[in-house]
């Protein structure tokens, strides 16, 4: 089966504030010819500058994703770009007229209800699916984020966790349109309030609260959980927003705890994978 490429029906705005600069932004998704991929133009700059979302531009992993080219510097990427991924969306221009997208409620879901609003064309180009050949792993301590051929995209996330209310989370999904839209696209990112103030005096989390965030004290939670099992739906969340900067792939991956910056780091070992085939 021959697989197209796909974009959006027509140009769709959102307006809202970053989740980490707390910042007022405005947000136009517009459709792209094939082989245009995922740019994000920064509409606030001399010139428009952009920067495409690939693993190369990446050049912040702390707490979120950092896409820069030049005078182009967009910030957590993953959440929007998780979206394209899981609704196989391969081209779109993103104005943003702020450094970073909108915080939406803290998942992919806004972006996959403006996605479909706009509606998902079809375009008259192939679309490339690279199969990956080798395992790879990335280790850091107890951590780890792994990749081996597979018939298709599997994630299996293992998140632990010494609250109270999370403890040990396990999920293991084959990703469809389908599955990413109704088991992982509209779980939220977690916060705890014992970070909050650490995390603001960086200049982050200036946007979060506790419905764009699953926020948890020492004991409780903040907010109103959407899945008992929130924290690591996210996480592969995560997972598909850093690793679509290689286009799309299938493979299973398996994670333990894993980071932006353990994702980005699988990314660079397929991508030197695909350099080489």
């Amino acid at each position: 089966m021959i697989l197209q490429q796909k974009t959006l029906c027509k140009e769709i705005q959102y307006k809202g504030t970053g989740l980490h600069s707390g910042q007022p932004v405005t947000m136009t998704l517009k459709p792209a010819e094939a082989n245009t991929g995922i740019v994000f133009v920064r509409t606030d700059l001399p010139g428009a500058p952009c920067v495409k979302a690939v693993a190369d531009n990446v050049t912040n992993t702390m707490r979120a994703t950092t896409l820069e080219n030049g005078d182009a510097k967009v910030v957590t990427v993953e959440h929007l770009l998780a979206a394209f991924y899981g609704l196989e969306i391969d081209n779109c221009y993103v104005e943003l007229d702020s450094p970073e997208p909108p915080v939406g409620d803290g998942s992919a879901e806004v972006f996959v209800g403006l996605m479909k609003d706009a509606g998902i064309k079809t375009l008259d180009a192939e679309r490339t699916l690279y199969h990956v050949k080798q395992s790879h792993a990335v280790y850091d301590g107890d951590k780890f984020i792994a990749i081996m051929p597979y018939d298709g995209l599997r994630v299996t996330f293992t998140s632990i966790n010494p609250h109270p209310l999370l403890g040990t989370q396990q999920a293991d999904f084959t990703v469809t349109p389908d599955v990413f839209d109704t088991e992982i696209a509209s779980a939220r990112t977690i916060g705890f309030v014992k970070e909050i103030e650490q995390l603001q005096a960086m200049g982050l989390a200036k946007g979060g609260n506790t419905d764009n965030v699953l926020v948890y004290d020492d004991e409780t939670c903040l907010s109103v959980p959407r899945f008992d099992d929130e924290l690591v739906r996210h996480k592969i969340l995560d997972i598909l927003g850093d690793l679509f900067l290689l286009g799309p792939i299938t493979g299973h991956i398996i994670a333990v705890k894993s980071s932006h910056a353990l994702n980005s780091a699988l990314a660079h070992k397929i991508l030197d994978e695909m350099k080489e085939d």
